[in-house]
């Protein structure tokens, strides 16, 4: 490459990893093209009522429904230099993550970089370790090439649905959804529902259906965890479904309850199927492979995925890993050897199969964890950490949703230094988002 040339990146995806990635670009003096398929930034924050395939034949990628509110306090969801906006609730609707981002980006002017309606089709690599990149303009039905020295992947990983598969699917008479595919709660209404999986939405959902359906059964893996749970009166906590029939539902206790709708809140699946073979990356069960830091491509590390891990700070991690990444890509540090990096991720995924750890968590944080994660990309890299009271009201704000799932978005918290902060109940606060 030419000395004189600014390095060319391309982000594929303008929902908040894309558009973080494409700020830490800019910032590092490179040029930037983001492709972005649907007519909008913001990614799973934009709100559609469509479900299925868009206007252009391509799968939806959001998976918003009507109402959701942020299970997670503002106060972690925003960025170290472009913070949320102050006001008196800690969980806020969607719809004003949604513009905070769209403000984001204004800010710092990645809107101007985004091509909006254009689909990568397919990354390849090209000659010289460069990304030779297809890319089609949706509204000229046109498909074009072009080279890039970069490739920063942040397509996300709330869009591509997993349902399990169990005996009786096809007989079973009743509706049959996932989660994704959801958007109104009139959906439930005089139904017999049931939900299947306790992760953020399951639990979401089982308010939602409550409110209208005739009885909502929630079946999930954590019976013990939830058994002292408040829930309204009409929610029944069942074991692991056994199989469906016709009108019923069989359980592994072998009772068995008429159900109209069942509704699977059973997670996403890791998908990049823009990907040529020669990218050198599998996914295995969740498991993308081989990523340095859950980062970089080891086989070829001029390819980087934004926003793999989870149960974290989502936007606070987008901004540490694209500012991780972009001190290798930008020369001002030179990254370990193709060696060094496949065996520092030898050694995280031994310790992960030691600790009980299945293939479809490989990526899986939380807890202490995530600090832990936060601080090796800083210091790995020399850039500024993730201050560690971040990481602390991101456990307390799981711990306080277990303990009081219906009311804990009355919570409000508050940032007193990096390593501390307070959380107050607001009895006044209408609670919202159940």
């Amino acid at each position: 490459m030419n000395p004189q040339q600014r390095p060319l990146y391309c982000v594929i995806g303008a929902g908040i990893a894309g558009v973080c990635a494409g700020k830490c670009v800019l910032q590092a003096g490179g040029d930037v093209v983001i492709y972005e398929q649907t007519d909008q930034l913001g990614g799973t924050w934009v709100y559609t009522d469509a479900t299925g395939k868009d206007k252009n034949g391509l799968p939806i990628h959001s998976s918003m429904y009507e109402g959701l509110w942020t299970n997670l306090p503002k106060e972690i969801m925003g960025f170290p230099d472009y913070k949320m906006p102050p006001q008196r609730r800690s969980y806020i609707p969607s719809s004003e993550v949604l513009e905070f981002v769209r403000n984001y980006a204004s800010h710092f002017e990645v809107d101007k970089h985004i091509r909006f309606e254009h689909s990568v089709e397919e990354v390849k690599l090209a000659e010289t370790n460069k990304w030779e990149v297809r890319v089609k303009d949706l509204n000229r039905n046109e498909t074009n090439t072009r080279i890039f020295d970069f490739v920063l992947i942040c397509n996300g990983h709330y869009f591509d649905p997993a349902s399990p598969e169990i005996e009786g699917q096809k007989i079973f008479r009743g509706i049959q959804m996932h989660s994704h595919e959801y958007r109104n709660p009139e959906l439930f209404k005089n139904r017999n529902v049931l939900i299947i999986g306790s992760g953020p939405s399951g639990k979401d959902l089982v308010f939602a259906a409550a409110a209208h359906a005739s009885t909502v059964y929630f079946s999930h893996h954590v019976l013990d965890k939830l058994k002292d749970m408040y829930f309204p009166a009409n929610v029944i906590q069942v074991p692991d479904v056994a199989q469906l029939h016709e009108s019923q539902v069989e359980f592994k206790d072998g009772t068995r309850q008429p159900v109209d709708l069942i509704l699977y809140c059973t997670g996403y699946r890791y998908s990049f199927p823009f990907l040529h073979e020669t990218c050198g990356i599998q996914v295995d069960n969740n498991w993308v492979k081989q990523l340095y830091k859950h980062v970089i491509n080891i086989t070829h590390p001029t390819m980087a995925f934004i926003g793999i891990p989870y149960y974290v700070c989502t936007t606070l991690m987008f901004d540490l890993q694209a500012r991780f990444v972009m001190e290798y890509y930008s020369g001002r540090k030179q990254l370990p050897s193709r060696e060094e990096m496949q065996a520092d991720h030898d050694d995280e995924m031994k310790s992960r199969w030691a600790r009980g750890l299945q293939k479809r968590q490989a990526h899986m944080l939380g807890g202490v964890s995530q600090a832990e994660y936060y601080d090796d990309l800083a210091a790995t890299a020399r850039i500024a950490p993730i201050p560690p009271v971040m990481a602390k009201m991101h456990i307390a704000s799981n711990r306080r949703k277990n303990e009081d799932l219906s009311n804990y978005r009355n919570d409000v918290f508050r940032v007193l230094d990096e390593d501390s902060f307070e959380i107050r109940y607001d009895e006044e606060l209408t609670n919202r988002g159940n």
